[in-house]
């Protein structure tokens, strides 16, 4: 049994459980600590280490963070919140000095498509596949024949004739901001999707955040070339992944 720590830093809640490498199965109970109100590094960390001193052992620790990370350093504001803070912030380093763990940080919508692709509905896939996570706002993870290519930060792509970012108008936040019924959202969603297809060609979309538990009420009406399948993972994806990258760092 490999053994890692999986945490899931959100602008909601901090989630957290050990977790077996070898199996994608949680090997602990998952906690969960409220994201500090002022979402800002030194409250949200001290927030996260005192969540790892939950979990016995020194196993290694993994942490899905919701911006661009290079060197377990965020390059971007916190996500989808725009904490400007952030930006520089040594993650990793004051992790591990607050944890005595060894640590990994990297984009959390990266985190949640390593797990899919290990053990969800990416699994034994080839070729181009796009994870995308529609929460706040829409994480993006791309994959090709199973190598992570990092950071890509999708959602933020400006649609056809449109003034606002893809997030902006497809995130699942927006659809119930907006009282959207399904096929009025299906509609908005499907638009990205083609846009996607039409600069990416994936074989592949899986669709991860929590309205993935509704997939049969928009999913079937979307019309793309490529397949559409629900993640398999949902809220546990973001833990295993990160888990998993620490794993094998």
């Amino acid at each position: 049994m490999s053994m890692a720590l999986g945490l899931d830093i959100g602008g909601s809640g901090i989630k957290g459980a050990l977790v077996d490498t070898a199996s994608g199965e949680l090997a602990s109970e998952r906690k969960r600590v409220p994201t500090p109100e002022s979402m800002e590094p030194d409250a949200v960390l001290t927030a996260a280490v005192e969540l790892v001193g939950q979990f016995e052992g020194s196993a290694p620790l993994g942490i899905g963070f919701p911006a661009v990370v290079q060197q377990g350093t965020p390059k971007t504001p916190f996500a989808a919140h725009q904490i400007e803070s952030w930006v520089g912030v040594p993650v990793a380093r004051r992790m591990e000095e607050g944890t005595k763990r060894s640590t990994l940080v990297l984009n959390d919508a990266d985190a949640a498509g390593i797990a899919e692709m290990r053990f969800g509905s990416g699994r034994g896939q080839h070729g181009l596949v796009m994870i995308l996570t529609l929460g706040t706002g829409i994480g993006s993870a791309l994959f090709i024949d199973g190598t992570l290519v990092p950071n890509t930060e999708l959602g933020h792509l400006y649609l056809r004739n449109q003034r606002k970012v893809a997030e902006q108008r497809a995130a699942s936040r927006v659809r119930k901001r907006d009282n959207l019924k399904w096929p009025a959202y299906a509609e908005r969603l499907n638009k990205y999707l083609v846009h996607l297809e039409r600069i990416f060609s994936p074989r592949l979309f899986i669709l991860g955040g929590g309205v993935s538990r509704k997939a049969e009420k928009f999913v079937p009406l979307l019309k793309v070339r490529a397949e559409v399948v629900p993640a398999a993972l949902r809220n546990n994806a973001g833990i295993i992944g990160a888990a998993i990258a620490a794993a094998e760092q």
